[in-house]
């Protein structure tokens, strides 16, 4: 368990921390100087028989100054229970009041009270003071919270709240650590004899030594070389520890890491700089947060400057709705997280929430589906939210496992239990897909009514006809499925309901099979061209032509230059070349000779196939090189 310290200042956080585990948390001269806290500090105990497993509760002391509340929000992320210290003498003080709708806010709902410097009240002042925080804590989750009067001067209630403590200590589950791992660091150093050092709690999953890791947002891959959880040397650190890791590899020094940076596993990283919120704006803002509002973003150890964009309607005080947080820079986050604004002179705390959807769009970030993605993504249980987002439109299931922090082989779990349907990356509900499937039909019968000589619809007008819009490789698997299935015939670049079949007449088909064998041998990169053929058959070219053009509409050749037709096989034939040259080629560029040389054939006529790939999209030009376009590498394919 991790105990967060909130309270004003100088009402002896640090003194009672120090009272009940032995560690003095102020470990800086300044503030041993100044006799307050400046910077996280960090103490742990064994708190006794109440845990009977020897757990370490590790606690996080925090300063009270209003000037530093940024600190206390960096250490306030990823505790478990919250001691709440307030003077018997002050009794509940401006920082107390915002420390705790900061708490609130964080949706921390276990914690105590402790009545510092009892000694200095008699028993009227203490039940004074009992019932101004009982009033204070009533609109919060820490409501009902019991109070404990303690002295660290006389000893009294220290040992009282201790075994409070340790009872909670045995009452907290542990987080479960079978996800991918990520651990927010809240401190940074050098120690001599082994590196950097990162400090933080550890939000998700494990760590073991040897893992290789990435500190995200920068990217930087590093390797644990050590590691320390609730202040022991460990093989492995869980998730809800406090953990020290000793980090190493190429760049890895102190000043690469800092407070705010994520280390977490490879899979993990996808920094976001827009990031669709709920967010609850505090009562005590003077006025409705609107558009473009300025604040600074804190969400466990990251602080960031942030633009509020409300979805609807400017938040009023004590209300809550949908926003966009509009990042100065890239962070790493996970939905599900909390996160607190404050005003940018840091002078009040405006509200909090929680992240929804980490890849908010810049346009159209109002539309009726999109706020219905943002509501639906409220839900916590993976699988029901997966069911409730698929409900709107297709779900990019390794984008969604990623930014909840789920491992990778969890999907096909969480698809199942969600009653969707896998196609490729996407996962569909049961609706969408038959919608899909009946506009497919439905489009391809319209285009066959209208278009009777023609084979086929193109993949990509039909792809850009349905609704719901798949991405190219999505679509494309979609359409081998209803091919499997017979419900589509896929020729080439083509699609066809299986009822539907152009064919030449007798006559015509008679003279394309006399033509074909020349389209198909040997000579099938540098086939005759129209005049060829006539000379050879003696029949007119406009009849040779005419054919070639019926068959070109039928897919069954290509015209790749004028009067110049090639078998569709070879056609494909030849992508499958072109992909391999590319392959071959320093940073996928090659040149004309490249392709020439393995088909064999004339400059010119190659330059003339790779003309009608340039203007098909499949290579992209600049000067005399080319390279292959990845969303039309399938163009071919059958």
């Amino acid at each position: 368990m991790i105990v967060g310290t909130a309270g004003h200042i100088d009402h002896g956080k640090t003194a009672l921390v120090k009272a009940l585990t032995g560690t003095d948390a102020d470990r800086l001269a300044e503030e041993k100087l100044r006799g307050i806290t400046i910077d996280l500090g960090f103490a742990y105990a064994d708190l006794g028989a109440c845990t009977p497993t020897g757990a370490i509760t590790g606690f996080v002391d925090v300063p009270g100054h209003e000037r530093l509340i940024h600190t206390m929000l960096a250490g306030a992320g990823g505790i478990d229970f919250a001691l709440l210290v307030i003077a018997a003498d002050d009794g509940v003080m401006p920082q107390t009041r915002e420390h705790l709708a900061i708490l609130d806010l964080l949706g921390i709902s276990r914690g105590i009270v402790a009545l510092s410097k009892a000694d200095l009240a008699d028993e009227a002042r203490r039940a004074a003071i009992t019932a101004e925080i009982q009033e204070a804590l009533a609109p919060t989750g820490l409501a009902g919270a019991p109070v404990t009067p303690v002295s660290v001067f006389t000893g009294e209630g220290v040992e009282t709240l201790r075994a409070a403590l340790a009872t909670a200590e045995a009452e907290t589950a542990a987080r479960p650590a079978d996800g991918p791992f990520r651990l927010a660091v809240d401190r940074s150093f050098t120690l001599a004899g082994a590196g950097t050092i990162v400090t933080g709690t550890l939000l998700s999953g494990r760590v073991t030594l040897d893992d290789e890791v990435i500190v995200s947002p920068s990217g930087l891959a590093a390797r644990v070389r050590g590691i320390h959880a609730q202040n022991r040397q460990v093989a492995e650190g869980r998730a809800g520890q406090r953990c020290a890791l000793n980090l190493t590899g190429e760049g890895v020094t102190k000043g690469a890491l800092r407070r705010g940076n994520v280390v977490l596993s490879p899979g993990l990283h996808a920094p976001t700089d827009r990031i669709d919120a709920e967010l609850t704006a505090l009562g005590s803002e003077p006025r409705a947060l609107g558009t473009w509002f300025p604040a600074r973003l804190h969400s466990h150890s990251v602080e960031t400057g942030a633009r509020i964009v409300p979805l609807a309607e400017p938040i009023a005080p004590r209300e809550r709705g949908f926003v966009q947080l509009v990042l100065d820079r890239p962070i790493a986050a996970a939905v599900g997280e909390r996160f607190i604004l404050r005003d940018v002179s840091a002078s009040r705390t405006i509200g909090g929430g929680r992240f929804l959807d980490l890849r908010g769009p810049a346009r159209k970030r109002r539309t009726p589906e999109r706020i219905a993605r943002i509501a639906a993504a409220r839900t916590a249980d993976p699988a029901c939210a997966l069911a409730d987002l698929a409900a709107i439109g297709p779900v990019d299931l390794p984008a969604f496992l990623r930014d909840r922090s789920l491992a990778p082989e969890t999907g096909p779990g969480l698809t199942t239990a969600a009653g969707l349907e896998p196609i490729g990356a996407l996962v569909l509900s049961q609706r969408c897909l038959a919608d899909l499937r009946t506009g497919a039909a439905a489009t391809l019968a319209a285009f066959h009514a209208e278009e009777p000589d023609l084979a086929g619809m193109s993949r990509e007008r039909l792809r850009l006809a349905l609704t719901p819009r798949l991405p190219k490789d999505a679509f494309l698997i979609f359409l081998r499925q209803e091919a499997l299935a017979g419900r589509a015939v896929l020729d080439g670049a083509f699609v066809r309901l299986p009822g539907h079949e152009v064919r030449l007449s007798p006559e015509d088909e008679a003279l394309f099979t006399r033509l074909l064998p020349q389209l198909q041998g040997e000579t099938r990169f540098r086939p005759p061209r129209v005049r060829d053929f006539a000379k050879e058959t003696g029949i007119e070219e406009r009849e040779i032509r005419r054919v070639f053009k019926l068959t070109q509409k039928l897919g069954r050749t290509d015209q790749i230059a004028r009067d110049h037709f090639f078998d569709r096989s070879v056609t494909a034939e030849m992508v499958g070349i072109l992909l391999d040259v590319a392959a071959c080629a320093r940073d996928g560029w090659f040149a004309a000779p490249a392709f020439r040389d393995r088909l064999q054939n004339g400059r010119k006529v190659a330059i003339e196939i790779l003309d009608f790939f340039d203007r098909q999209g499949l290579t992209l030009r600049r000067g005399d090189l080319r390279r292959i376009n990845p969303h039309r590498a399938d163009l071919f394919d059958g």
